[in-house]
């Protein structure tokens, strides 16, 4: 990453981190592009023992992304012979890759006492300057355009599966941890959910790298322990070497913790995949003939079972934005572009006091879900702080027109609605329609990184009326149903008993599809004809100027609504259980009674004539006696039974007349049995 920094800008912004035994002492202060920077800094470190090297790296810091690692080194402390230092940063990875020099002046003295009989050291380091020579930058811009000749396609995806740990270290006073697990690899970070109190957690989560280098390379993981309101507990560490294992198979890893206890249990995948890149618009893939030609075979037809997570590819242009929100004092903006793809996210750079920026980037997304969403949000960059939102647009990948330039309103963080602005964007997919249907039946992918659930008056009033018209979309059809027994308009009653009879007494088990499939194929006729009744929940611009009070009030009827809805739906599971509990023996006796005439029913009389029986009743209850009222029988029994609220307000007891029948029935069956 750093040596796209280096070639796309021509500079960085480094600083520089000290660590003895694994933690961190000090930092310096970050130089805003320069590739000699000169710190001026002095520090005073206590070094307890000098068998402990000083471990020194350098980094470039990049807002909004992980800091570009740009070289370490190792200070001797015990070889120490000179005040002034010269190290040689190198790459753990690239041993052989010079990455230029830190020059620093050093002193060492005893805390106490003499200077071979002290235990503590002060170092004083005078942090003077960091050279980056000439050669390394031209081996940087070499291996910038290697990669822009790649397009940075990704080399492969490491497939990830937490399954469990056994038998870690307690960590806790009770005897028991509260372990998570942290991934990394490159600028790659994963964290697992925390499993409480527990030596032997299971996590059963997935996360997936992408692998630049075709070589592999190492995965680092680290298990913690969670402790609130301190600093959490290292339980051990292990590592992957993806170089060793073979490609396109899943890998069963028992890895055992170092500087820990315990073993942790993964499932490893590596699979080979176009996945995703970033690229200028000069560098694009789907414009090559060839490449276009190779991934449309790719995602033919006649592969759909080759690699079946590999649904298709789809590549964003991010062109351009036009009429900004202004984010800063001077009227201006710093935007950048983020663009996400379920767990994949990508960025553009900055574009400093534009509200026009042009971007003029293309994005390559590996799809495993063709119903995701794409989202493109566009942030201010702020040095100081977190970025500010700027605006956002969400587009499902089936809703896509293919190499379309198309500008996009952006809209707020919750898509409700709109903000200032525009963005330009062209977007293609390609996939394959066999693997898409396929994994269309698998659980859908969950985003590891979400945002965290706040309470929203809106958004409690919006999901009430939403709930609300699915129930009153249930009560319109009960009510359509009920007006043809009550007769209300003869003909419409005559034709709906006429195809009840004949439906029921045809009836055949293949007709429910049939049924669904013909409503479906109606509703595409509508939109077909340009009657389309599909409408979206559309939140009305008039309650955003509500007053406090309506608002209030609005509040208020939705929680009197949802605790009457509660206290129905309890209550109605409170009688089913009470009529089976004896709470009132009269009715559990009745329901005796039904339930044995019901069983005696079905089992000599088929239940298609108990069906038709049970609808021309109801068809001709209102001829036979137009001043019925209509009832439900089931209803009006459960009615009877008593929730557990008003069993605590009224005791039902058991008649002795009842307990002297069971015990006789008991007693009864005792003798029969014991003659046999």
């Amino acid at each position: 990453m750093y040596c796209i920094f280096f070639a796309c800008t021509g500079t960085s912004d480094p600083y520089v981190k000290f660590k003895i035994a694994g933690k961190e002492i000090f930092r310096s202060k970050t130089i805003h592009k320069n590739l000699n920077p000169v710190w001026d800094e002095k520090v005073s470190l206590l070094v307890e023992s000098l068998r402990e090297p000083l471990y020194v790296k350098v980094f470039d810091y990049d807002f909004g992304l992980q800091d570009d690692f740009m070289g370490s080194a190792y200070l001797h402390l015990e070889s120490l012979e000179t005040l002034d230092v010269t190290l040689d940063l190198k790459d753990p990875h690239y041993p052989n890759h010079d990455l230029g020099s830190l020059e620093l002046a050093v002193t060492l003295i005893p805390k106490e006492g003499d200077f071979r009989e002290a235990v503590s050291f002060y170092l004083f380091i005078y942090l003077f300057i960091f050279v980056c020579y000439v050669s390394v930058f031209h081996y940087q811009s070499l291996r910038l355009s290697d990669v822009h000749r790649k397009a940075q396609l990704w080399r492969g995806i490491v497939s990830i599966r937490l399954i469990e740990a056994r038998h870690l270290q307690p960590m806790d006073a009770n005897g028991l941890s509260d372990p998570y697990v942290k991934f990394r690899m490159g600028d790659q970070k994963y964290r697992s959910k925390t499993i409480p109190k527990t030596l032997n957690p299971q996590w059963r989560e997935q996360f997936d790298f992408h692998l630049y280098d075709e070589q592999g390379g190492f995965i680092d993981i680290t298990i913690w322990d969670k402790d609130v309101g301190k600093k959490d507990d290292f339980m051990g560490r292990c590592q992957v070497d993806l170089s060793v294992l073979s490609k396109e198979c899943t890998h069963r890893l028992d890895l055992p913790l170092e500087e820990g206890e315990g073993t942790l249990v993964l499932l490893v995948t590596l699979t080979a995949s176009a996945a995703v890149s970033i690229a200028d618009l000069s560098v694009n893939i789907l414009d090559d003939p060839h490449e276009r030609k190779e991934i449309l075979h790719r995602y033919s037809l006649l592969r759909s079972f080759h690699n079946i997570k590999d649904v298709g590819l789809v590549q964003v242009k991010v062109i351009r934005a036009e009429g900004l929100m202004a984010a800063d004092v001077t009227g201006k903006s710093d935007p950048f572009c983020v663009v996400e793809l379920s767990n994949d996210r990508l960025q553009t750079h900055t574009v400093y006091k534009n509200l026009n920026p042009e971007w003029n980037k293309v994005f390559t997304f590996n799809v495993k879900d063709i119903h995701s969403v794409l989202e493109v949000t566009v942030y201010d960059e702020d040095r100081d702080r977190s970025a500010d939102f700027l605006g956002k647009v969400a587009i499902p990948l089936l809703n896509i027109q293919n190499g379309e330039r198309k500008a996009y309103a952006l809209k707020s963080k919750e898509l409700t609605g709109p903000t200032k602005g525009v963005i330009f964007l062209e977007i293609d997919v390609i996939y394959n329609v066999v693997k898409a249907g396929m994994r269309t039946l698998i659980p859908i992918e969950q985003k590891y990184i979400e945002d965290e659930p706040r309470v929203s008056k809106q958004l409690l009033l919006q999901n009430f009326n939403r709930v609300r018209r699915c129930i009153m979309l249930l009560i319109n059809v009960g009510c359509y149903i009920n007006s043809c027994f009550e007769w209300e308009s003869p003909q419409r009653s005559i034709c709906a008993f006429l195809l009840f009879v004949l439906v029921v007494w045809n009836f055949e088990l293949y007709m429910v599809p049939l049924v669904l499939l013909m409503l479906l194929a109606w509703n595409y006729i509508l939109i077909a004809l340009g009657k389309d009744t599909r409408h979206g929940d559309v939140v009305s611009s008039d309650s955003e100027r509500k007053g406090f009070m309506n608002k209030l009030y609005a509040i208020q009827d939705v929680c009197i609504s949802v605790q009457n809805a509660l206290d129905e739906v309890a209550s109605c599971g409170e009688r089913i259980k009470n009529t089976f509990n004896w709470t009132v023996p009269f009715l559990s006796w009745l329901s005796i009674v039904a339930l044995c005439a019901a069983t005696l029913a079905v089992y000599f009389i088929p239940l298609r004539y108990i069906v038709l029986a049970w609808g021309v009743n109801k068809f001709t209850k209102k001829l036979r006696d137009p001043y019925s009222i209509d009832n439900n029988e089931l209803l009006d029994f459960l009615s009877r039974v008593p929730s557990d609220v008003q069993v605590v307000g009224i005791p039902y007891n058991i008649h002795p007349y009842y307990v002297t029948f069971i015990l006789a029935v008991m007693q009864h069956i005792k003798r029969q049995y014991k003659s046999l």
